[in-house]
């Protein structure tokens, strides 16, 4: 197994790690500043969120660079993006910090995406992610590090970053997802026809 496949792996065995520290109760402690708080559980689970975060970034840097695309790699790396992200946000909805309807959206649409690269594949083609879909991932990683840390410091002075970013996680959710099926109509059309 190469470097880009471990580190793929390492993020999909992060996350029942990231699940322990968001719902298991340890009193480790906690930090006040102003009128908020947050604990240490919840600070070392946004560094493990936003470790294995940006290693979906780091190997498939790696795979390109080293030539270590794998089809193991293809079929691993989607699912460990929408493992972690789904996890998280399912962990955020039990803590009561998201609307169930919410995580219910993004889901659905990384599933939805993912049907259609599957039949897209199928089909011997190929639809790589687009600038919409990279930015959706970077807002979806700042709105649920910012729902973990409990919109800590910004609570502090009232100010709602957390959920800001969270109503644009679900604009560019949608946005892109509607994105990719508009650009690739083509290949639901010649699904169809065979």
């Amino acid at each position: 197994m190469n470097l880009a496949n471990k580190i793929t792996l390492a993020r999909i065995f992060l996350v029942p790690v990231l699940m322990i520290f968001l719902l298991v109760k340890y009193d480790l402690g906690q930090f006040r500043l102003g009128e908020g708080t947050i604990t240490v559980s919840e600070i070392i689970a946004t560094l493990i969120f936003i470790t294995a975060a940006v290693t979906d970034g780091l190997d498939g840097y790696i795979a390109r660079k080293k030539k270590l695309v794998t089809n193991l790699g293809k079929f691993l790396d989607p699912l460990a993006d929408k493992l972690l992200i789904s996890a998280a946000l399912i962990s955020l909805v039990e803590m009561q910090r998201l609307d169930a309807w919410i995580a219910i959206v993004i889901i659905s649409r990384e599933f939805a995406v993912t049907g259609l690269r599957l039949v897209a594949a199928a089909e011997g083609q190929v639809i790589a992610a687009s600038a919409m879909g990279k930015l959706k991932t970077i807002v979806q990683i700042i709105a649920i590090a910012a729902l973990i840390l409990n919109n800590f410091p910004f609570s502090s002075i009232a100010f709602p970053f957390s959920q800001i970013f969270v109503w644009l996680a679900v604009i560019i959710t949608i946005g892109s997802g509607v994105d990719y099926f508009v650009k690739n109509r083509r290949v639901i059309r010649f699904s169809k026809s065979r």
